[in-house]
């Protein structure tokens, strides 16, 4: 299993970005998506989750700008970062929990990051 994440960049302060994250290989369901993020000198942080038909959460810095969306049957994750600080600026990485196959899993699979830098 591989996750491809994207969509990151250079953006003025206020402004917004979409990331995308999608999950190829042996795929047999997905249990959550999540987002985290690392600033330089900072420990990975965690912005956002998707649990399948579950439930939705964020961290307090990034709640009611960014919103995380999924398309399951496309094994795709979104976060739409809205209003965004000189604050938000770090690697952004997706997280998935899958099953690989019937009782298979879950497993944690990680993308590579996607640079995300908001300018003041």
């Amino acid at each position: 299993v591989q996750l491809q994440a994207s969509g990151g960049g250079l953006v003025q302060s206020g402004g917004s970005l979409r990331l995308s994250c999608v999950a190829s290989g042996t795929i047999f369901s997905i249990k959550l998506f999540s987002w985290y993020r690392q600033s330089p000198g900072k420990q990975r942080e965690f912005v956002a989750e998707h649990h399948n038909s579950i439930s939705i959460r964020y961290a307090p810095p990034v709640r009611g700008r960014f919103t995380i969306s999924a398309d399951y049957p496309k094994n795709t994750v979104y976060l739409q970062m809205n209003s965004l600080t000189p604050d938000d600026t770090a690697v952004y990485y997706c997280k998935t929990e899958l099953y690989t196959g019937l009782g298979r899993g879950p497993y944690e699979f990680w993308s590579q990051g996607t640079q995300v830098t908001v300018s003041s």
